[in-house]
């Protein structure tokens, strides 16, 4: 294993350099002759167009340009790509408007960009986007998922009846309707998940060059190569070859910088247009709360049939997905295939089916966010559980061990058809209740009644699906010093990855992990990469390290055979020495790389073929003032299986921030348009509240580490995303059982003080 090997709490390498301001972010990166950008955006929700006078703006001091949809047309560009070729219940493909970088004839939503200034300052490109004079003809506007269906809501395309985008299903419909015709009980809940701003640190941004033969881009990312094939397919219909695209540090992501934006091909527009660069950042409120893309916002009623000892049967699942006025790049993706295989749960249910009705509204599109579908299953699934067990007068903990899929049983297919590797799913609960301290969950709750406070204790089990996709690639370079440059396609957006990935290859290499260099985020450095997200940057590119590094030891051998003059099976590796098995002849690994006819480097990759399937029980306790509903976590404990870890340290930060920002949407966020006008009510830090470090508890994890997935050579499964998953439906579950004993059985995220004090008013 060694100091800096795999399992090691090893600090990160990277926090030197960001920790005294030594970080590169795009709003670092000047380049010579820049020009500055801003957008001018729409304020109505939904309405036509008629006409735009750009004059007024032309006329300002430093002005260099203010483009239209109509400069976009007339020079040639596309649109911004759905490319999800989903298939609808009845063959039919779903319905792909248009998004265009610029609106063409109508707005539908309050941001929809309509104009690009561009000028010799950002005070100079303010002033002029102010008097570009558009006239709008505003028009009736649908922001509500619920609604967005109703016969007599205003119409958002024209090709999309009903704001319908698609209606898709999934599962066994008539083995559920069997099921619930032979049920003993049957219990129906209706959930609302709540829409979410995604607000990282750093705010999105973008510097576009033309060099009279290729663009360049400078824009923080979730992987640069695949924000440049969009583009070039999709925009400018050129090769990629004819762009770099760069992403330097970034300050978080979170699955919104995953997409392809309209000011990334604008500056590069521009660019070309006035032959000097072109700087774009985004303000927090003018342009991140109305253009970023927004995460979950569904609405589904749920049906559980059980028997008459608590076994479930089958599940029916009914979702309206609100998808914004366009479509993002994936977003039919994570409404559909990406997360409703995780609705069974780490449960029996033999027989499942869900359907899912995407639909339009007059409000910003959405796409993934930090688990990207599983935690919105997860939530449906343990809320049902909870509240069933409720409803038929059984323990929480008991109904779930009644239905846990047991270790023995694995592999599992699940009635979502995916198949379950490895799990010890009591075994996880019955750890975190006993860290929890649950039996002693009483005595504290009578002390707070004494207080007049509600205490509750609830918890939930999640299970996700990732560390798959598209696969990854790496590259391992042995450089002239015994030390290594590693290339990974995928992106750091501050999860730890210079670590991690140095950490694999020390371990292999045996060497020290100072000395060892990892690059990402260039198109011209990294020939290939699938971006970061699904949790897979370690169970893909981590494998991909670790083929590589293999390889370069296996080369290295060859070199060292050669110029010992020994047979190479009769050469061993370790701590950086190639030797002649049971003598004192070496060649250290710098010697071997000084010695090989070209580089000592492997080039290898890895695609998870089948989903890993991280999984764990969270426990929150909550109490409540039941004067004014105001609600403090006064205790949350993690128990986590996620196969091999590479860094406790890094694993536990990784699960701290996902609880924090599930709590986030649990407790405090709320992403909230007017249900009539459209208008964004939460635009800015004074409307939208994030969670703060006072708001959170202190988490108790403990990992477990002896159950390896299946379906990588690492064993690892994913963490990235969990804390997020499995943090929402603890945290109401928590708050329904502190107020269960008034005969509130459910509440709504987010669980604010209001939404409490009325529920708790409402039952008295």
């Amino acid at each position: 294993m060694g100091k800096f090997g795999i399992g090691q709490a090893v600090e990160r390498v990277e926090d030197t350099r960001l920790l005294t301001g030594r970080g590169r972010y795009t709003d670092d990166i000047d380049l010579d002759n820049q020009a500055y950008a801003v957008v001018l955006r729409s304020p109505h929700a939904h309405a036509e167009i008629r006409a735009i006078d750009t004059s007024p703006a032309l006329a300002v001091p430093g002005v260099l340009a203010v483009y239209t949809a109509a400069d976009i047309k007339a020079a040639g560009l596309g649109t911004l790509p759905c490319v999800i070729p989903l298939k609808q219940v009845d063959g039919s493909p779903l319905v792909t408007p248009p998004r265009p970088l610029l609106a063409e004839g109508r707005v539908r939503h309050v941001g929809d960009p309509v104009a690009f200034v561009v000028a010799e300052s950002v005070a100079q490109a303010n002033a002029a986007a102010a008097l570009v004079e558009v006239d709008y003809a505003p028009l009736a506007a649908v922001a509500s998922t619920k609604h967005a269906t109703d016969s007599g809501a205003p119409q958002i395309w024209d090709a999309a009846p009903g704001n319908r985008c698609f209606v898709w299903a999934d599962g066994d419909a008539a083995a559920v309707d069997a099921a619930f015709a032979s049920a003993d009980r049957a219990i129906t809940l209706e959930l609302v998940n709540n829409r979410i701003i995604v607000n990282p640190m750093e705010t999105r941004a973008a510097i576009g060059a033309w060099d009279g033969k290729r663009f360049t881009l400078y824009t923080p990312s979730q992987g640069p190569h695949g924000i440049r094939g969009l583009m070039a397919r999709n925009v400018f219909n050129m090769s990629s070859r004819d762009f770099r695209v760069v992403t330097t540090d970034v300050g978080g992501g979170f699955g919104m910088k995953i997409f392809l934006y309209a000011e990334q091909p604008l500056v590069l527009f521009a660019a070309r247009a006035l032959g000097r660069p072109v700087k774009w950042t985004a303000e927090r409120s003018a342009d991140g709360f109305v253009s970023d893309s927004q995460g979950r916002d569904h609405v589904t009623t749920v049906e559980l049939a059980l028997d008459k000892d608590g076994k479930f049967l089958g599940m029916r699942v009914r979702t309206l997905a609100n998808l914004g006025a366009y479509l993002s790049n994936y977003s039919p993706f994570v409404a559909t295939d990406c997360g409703t295989g995780m609705l069974a749960g780490v449960y029996t249910t033999p027989a499942i089916h869900v359907q899912v009705t995407g639909v339009f509204t007059n409000t910003v599109p959405i796409d993934a966010y930090r688990g990207a579908g599983r935690p919105e299953a997860i939530y449906v699934i343990e809320r049902l559980v909870d509240f069933a067990a409720r409803e038929i007068g059984m323990d929480p903990a008991a109904l779930r061990r009644r239905n846990f899929i047991p270790p023995d049983a694995m592999p599992f297919k699940t009635g979502m058809k995916l198949v379950y590797d490895s799990g010890k799913f009591a075994r996880n609960l019955d750890a975190a209740l006993r860290m929890a301290d649950r039996d002693g969950f009483a005595k504290r709750k009578a002390a707070s009644a004494r207080n007049g406070r509600l205490r509750g204790l609830g918890h939930a089990y999640y299970v996700e699906a990732c560390g798959f996709g598209v696969g990854d690639a790496a590259t391992v370079r042995i450089e002239r010093d015994g030390g290594a440059t590693v290339l990974v396609g995928n992106q750091s957006n501050g999860q730890g990855h210079e670590t991690a990935y140095s950490q694999i290859v020390a371990d292999r290499l045996g060497i020290d992990i100072g000395k060892i260099r990892v690059l990402q985020g260039d198109t011209d450095v990294i020939g290939r990469g699938s971006g970061t997200g699904g949790s897979r940057a370690l169970a893909e590119g981590g494998v991909a390290c670790l083929r590589a590094t293999e390889t370069v030891i296996e080369k290295g051998r060859q070199i060292a055979a050669d110029k010992l003059e020994a047979a190479a099976a009769d050469i061993e590796y370790d701590a950086g020495l190639f030797r002649v098995a049971g003598t004192d002849r070496v060649l250290t690994l710098a010697e071997a790389a000084a010695a090989a006819p070209e580089a000592l480097s492997a080039d290898d990759q890895f695609k998870g073929e089948v989903p890993t399937f991280p999984n764990g029980c969270h426990v929150c306790e909550v109490e409540i003032e039941r004067d004014t509903g105001r609600m403090a976590i006064v205790g949350y404990t993690v128990v986590d299986d996620f196969g091999t870890v590479v860094n406790p340290s890094l694993l536990r930060g990784q699960v701290h921030g996902g609880v924090g920002q599930g709590i986030g949407q649990a407790a405090i966020e709320n992403c909230v348009y007017d249900p009539g006008s459209g208008q964004l009510i939460s635009g800015s830090f004074m409307d939208y509240a994030l969670p703060r470090a006072a708001d959170l508890p202190a988490l108790v994890v403990d990992i477990k580490d002896d159950v390896p997935c299946r379906t990588n050579p690492l064993g690892i499964k994913g963490a990235g995303e969990a804390g997020a998953v499995g943090a929402p439906p603890a945290v109401i579950n928590a708050v329904v059982d502190a107020l269960s004993d008034l005969g509130v059985h459910h509440i709504d995220m987010p669980a604010t003080p209001e939404k409490i004090w009325r529920a708790i008013q409402g039952a008295a």
